[in-house]
């Protein structure tokens, strides 16, 4: 198994989320083969998640997912609750993608998957 982690998509949704309120879900698959996915400093982040509709990614806290000493090869499954979308223009409907990726702690980056279109619809108004 190489050194540098891959990563496979299993899941994401829901399809169609309301702006602030609904969290989606992302899932998916590793397999890194020196087991140093994941690090002990919650501010050191290792997967990074791109909004198609921004330039810059946000980045997410992965724990160690093998003992920080140990190198033996590691896969298995994250689930990851993302920050909740919401409308960039003034259209009532936006639809976007996430691109995202991870880092192990020696640097090596995996591959980048996208996902399948998320549409994000106007909260209602409470009036």
């Amino acid at each position: 198994m190489p050194k540098e982690p891959t990563i496979e998509l299993i899941s994401v949704g829901p399809g169609q989320v309301v702006e602030f309120q609904t969290a989606v879900v992302l899932r998916f698959s590793y397999k890194d083969g020196d087991g140093d996915l994941g690090r002990t400093d919650p501010d050191d982040h290792s997967l990074w998640v791109k909004d198609s509709r921004l330039n810059a990614p946000d980045g997410y806290h992965i724990i160690p997912l093998a003992p920080p000493d140990a190198e033996v090869a590691i896969q298995g499954e994250l689930e990851v609750q993302l920050r909740p979308l919401f409308l960039l223009g003034n259209s009532t409907q936006e639809v976007m993608t996430y691109s995202f990726h991870v880092v192990d702690r020696a640097g090596n980056r995996s591959n980048t998957i996208t996902t399948p279109a998320i549409t994000i619809i106007a909260a209602p108004d409470n009036e």
